[in-house]
């Protein structure tokens, strides 16, 4: 039969169950808080199968897999904060008062969490969309990964590819809610475990073996390409050289950025209101630990190997960099056509479709939920349309979506993985002073919440119009007004804000709260009541 018949067929059965399961969480689906936050009652091996397979993406199985072919394996660095401070310190010490504080003030969304906490309409409003504005940028990156990889694997057109696979996400969305979506989450997410493992596995097999593959990673120091050389790569298994352009870019933008952004990721924080209880979170931390490991740990491990793949095979190029014509978000979709059995490509077909589908629905109910209910909703409507909660809501999935799509037209090459660090660390710079206030410090006011905000907002939007060379050179705001593509001098054009701005939002968010008036000793009592 024919591969691409066979492979047609594979991806048409992984579709029909993932309709089912949107189907499932649509007849589970009652009323608002189903639709929201899953009934707060989603057993703790869906959560946390939902929670890593919406935090691991296409974005760092094919844009930070491809970036692991540039920078090395100094990228694991990543992983570790990944485990370390997206799963053990997220689900311990920010998962449990999420939850509870969020059933104490019956909260729904990420951006409701902290209005209600501080209680201002602006908060939730202004969070919500700022969410709304800024994940279609991270989303369409998703988008890109997974489509790419369609157009490699199926030979169809990009534009079709990406067009089909938006509309089927969309469907199952709009229809089971929060509910449908989680119960996706986890069978894609074992999909992901099962095609990550295998590849990890192939790859070593193809390349002689675990110590021969590293070894011959390690003696391609000398391939390295002059232009890489210049800006401080030493090498796929060394770290860039401290202090150079590659070095700050690879532990400012892609390490910090990624690696602290995730506390503070809308999409991720709403799965800690879906669990019945504390237990539940700690039961899914060893899981949620492992699905990191086997994803973005082979991911990045795979892409720095396959420079020794392509320099053994001199018909596609020396290093994987000079395959993909510069462009490294075709590096693993290319290693993976080309150097793994047929029945491999099938199987992580499924794995990137499962990546892909999972992180991109949870950003479209993210989306829908923070146009709909936090800034429509409540900032516009004052609450007064309450009962209209899930239409209002499905209505902004349909704006996200529309809005994902153009910018995955849009979008340039090699744009996930800086997609992706961008994102993560504003929503770091944003969100994080206030989302830890929220939990951690009842001195925290609503002047010094909105402050933090605004500061973390306009502080990131300057830094990256007039800063930081690689986005203010590619948006043109800085060469237009000031005839330069950037203010700054080294080594500041290419310190990620993470760096510089998140301090300051801390800072500005804690002196603000220090001389404004507090809020009420009722108010507080009740929002931490039962948290220890």
């Amino acid at each position: 039969m024919d591969n691409i018949l066979i492979l047609t067929i594979i991806v048409v059965i992984y579709l029909f169950v993932v309709g089912y399961l949107g189907y499932y969480g649509f007849r589970k689906t009652k009323n608002a808080t189903d639709y929201l936050v899953a009934g707060r009652n989603i057993h703790p091996v869906v959560m946390a199968l939902s929670y890593g397979a919406t935090f691991i993406s296409t974005s760092a199985i094919v844009g930070f897999g491809g970036a692991a072919a540039l920078f090395g394996m100094g990228l694991l660095w990543l992983t570790f904060l990944n485990i370390f401070v997206g799963i053990i310190i997220a689900f311990i010490c920010f998962g449990k008062p999420t939850r509870h504080i969020g059933r104490n003030l019956d909260v729904h969304t990420f951006p409701e969490l902290l209005g209600r906490r501080f209680q201002s309409s602006f908060i939730q409003g202004f969070g919500g969309l700022i969410i709304f504005i800024l994940m279609p940028l991270y989303s369409a990156a998703v988008l890109i990964g997974a489509s790419r990889f369609l157009e490699a694997t199926f030979a169809v057109d990009y534009n079709v590819a990406l067009l089909i696979y938006t509309l089927i996400i969309c469907a199952y969305v709009l229809a089971g809610g929060l509910k449908g979506v989680m119960y996706a989450d986890a069978f894609q997410g074992a999909i992901m475990l099962i095609g990550m493992v295998f590849l990890l596995i192939f790859t070593y097999l193809k390349l002689g073996g675990v110590l021969v593959a590293h070894q011959s990673l390690a003696a391609m120091v000398s391939q390295v390409p002059d232009k890489l050389a210049s800006v401080g790569h030493l090498g796929w298994t060394h770290m860039p050289k401290l202090g150079s352009s590659l070095w700050w870019t690879l532990v400012s933008t892609i390490v910090l950025g990624v690696g602290i952004g995730v506390l503070a990721q809308p999409q991720l924080t709403v799965r800690f209101m879906t669990v019945k209880s504390n237990k539940e979170l700690n039961r899914a931390v060893l899981i949620g630990g492992i699905f990191i490991l086997m994803t973005t740990g082979v991911a990045f491990t795979v892409g720095s190997l396959s420079n020794v793949y392509f320099f053994n095979n001199p018909e596609f190029g020396k290093v994987s960099l000079a395959v993909a014509g510069g462009n490294i978000d075709k590096i693993i979709p290319l290693y993976v056509n080309n150097a793994m059995p047929v029945w491999f490509v099938y199987l992580f077909t499924l794995t990137l479709l499962a990546a892909a589908m999972s992180t991109t629905s949870s950003h479209f109910h993210a989306m829908g939920t923070s146009i709909g209910r936090d800034f429509f909703e409540t900032a516009i409507l004052k609450g007064k349309q309450s009962k209209y909660t899930v239409l209002i809501t499905r209505m902004g999935i349909v704006l996200a979506v529309l809005m994902t799509v153009v910018l995955g037209y849009k979008l340039p090459g090699s744009i996930i993985a800086i997609a992706t660090a961008i994102f993560f660390g504003l929503c770091a710079s944003v969100f994080l002073p206030t989302y830890m206030g929220t939990l951690f410090w009842r001195g925290m006011t609503k002047a010094g919440a909105i402050s933090s905000m605004l500061t973390g907002f306009f502080g990131t939007t300057l830094w990256l119009l007039f800063i930081h060379k690689k986005e203010s050179a590619a948006l043109g705001v800085c060469q237009f007004i000031f005839n330069k593509p950037t203010l700054a001098k080294f080594p500041w054009i290419v310190v990620d804000q993470i760096v510089i701005i998140l301090p300051i939002a801390f800072v500005v968010g804690i002196v603000v709260s220090l001389f404004t008036k507090k809020l009420s000793q009722e108010h507080l009592d009740n929002c931490f009541k039962h948290v220890k």
